[in-house]
C-alpha cells in the first residue's frame, strides 16, 4: 500500500512539472500577450491579468475578457524589459584654430577654435514574443 501511495505522489509531481499551463499561471500581470484561438487566423493582442486552471483573463483595449483554455491553440508572451530601450549618443567636435576655414581668416586673423556638439536619441525595439503554451494535439483512440 505504501508503495502504491509513493508511486501516486511521484506521478502527481511529474504531471505537475510537465503541465504546460503552469507557465501561463506564472505570467505576471501586465505582460503583453499574443493569443492564437482555435479557428481564428488573427491573434488576440492583450495584457495579462490572471490565469486559472481553465481560463485566462486578459485586458483587450481597456476591456477585461476571459478566454477558456480549451479555445487557445497557442499563447505567446513578451519577456519583461531589462534596462532602458532609449539610447543617447553625444558627439563633440572641436575645430583647430591653426587650420583656417577660409583664406580670408588667415589674412584677418579671425580664425578661432570652435566646439560643436550634437546629441541623438534612439528608441530600440521591444523584446520578441516567446511561446509559453501550445495546446497538445488531440490523441485519437486506437481502432
Amino acid at each position: 500500500m505504501a508503495r502504491l501511495l509513493c508511486f501516486f505522489v511521484i506521478a502527481i509531481g511529474i504531471f505537475a512539472a510537465e503541465d504546460p499551463w503552469a507557465k501561463v499561471r506564472d505570467i505576471k500581470s501586465g505582460t503583453d500577450l499574443r493569443i492564437y484561438k482555435k479557428g481564428v487566423k488573427q491573434p488576440v493582442i492583450a495584457k495579462m491579468d490572471e490565469a486559472t486552471d481553465d481560463k485566462i483573463i486578459v485586458v483587450v483595449k481597456d476591456e477585461q475578457v476571459a478566454i477558456p483554455k480549451d479555445e487557445i491553440d497557442r499563447l505567446d508572451a513578451r519577456p519583461a524589459q531589462t534596462g532602458s530601450r532609449i539610447t543617447k549618443e553625444t558627439k563633440v567636435s572641436t575645430t583647430d584654430a591653426t587650420r583656417s576655414a577660409s583664406p580670408r581668416d588667415a589674412v584677418t586673423g579671425s580664425a578661432t577654435p570652435g566646439t560643436s556638439s550634437s546629441t541623438s536619441m534612439s528608441i530600440g525595439s521591444k523584446p520578441d514574443f516567446q511561446t509559453v503554451y501550445r495546446r497538445a494535439p488531440a490523441v485519437s483512440a486506437p481502432k
